[in-house]
């Protein structure tokens, strides 16, 4: 059974920094792109960060240079490390997975994936 399991959101001041872990179970016969998706209030979802199975990594605009997405197999863990945090930032953050590839994909649809987690909520204040 597939499951996802977000954690670490929280409150911070912009110019602060969180780090959010998501705890997966997956298909071990499979091979995976996770990604990082978020939804503020009123606004559509959108991609944050993905990376494939080989380790590639993708970034949305927005947070390039400030958020960087890692994953640690042997924890089942997938990390979305934020740092420089803008109040535009806030939102509630969602892990994803899809035995797919292509990383930017995602991002651009901003969706697209099989598997979701139920999000947690950063909030940066100014």
């Amino acid at each position: 059974q597939v499951q996802l399991v977000e954690s670490g959101g929280g409150s911070v001041q912009a110019g602060g920094s969180l780090r959010l872990s998501c705890a997966y179970s997956l298909y071990t016969y499979a091979r995976y792109c996770m990604g990082w998706f978020r939804q503020a209030p009123g606004k559509e979802r959108e991609g944050v960060a993905t990376i494939d199975s080989d380790g590639s990594t993708s970034y949305a605009d927005s947070v390039k240079g400030r958020f960087t997405i890692s994953k640690d197999n042997a924890k089942n863990t997938l990390y979305l490390q934020m740092n420089s945090l803008k109040p535009e930032d806030t939102a509630t953050y969602y892990c994803a997975a899809d035995r797919g590839y292509g990383g930017s994909w995602y991002i651009r649809r901003g969706g697209g994936m099989d598997h979701w987690g139920k999000g947690t909520l950063v909030t940066i204040s100014s």
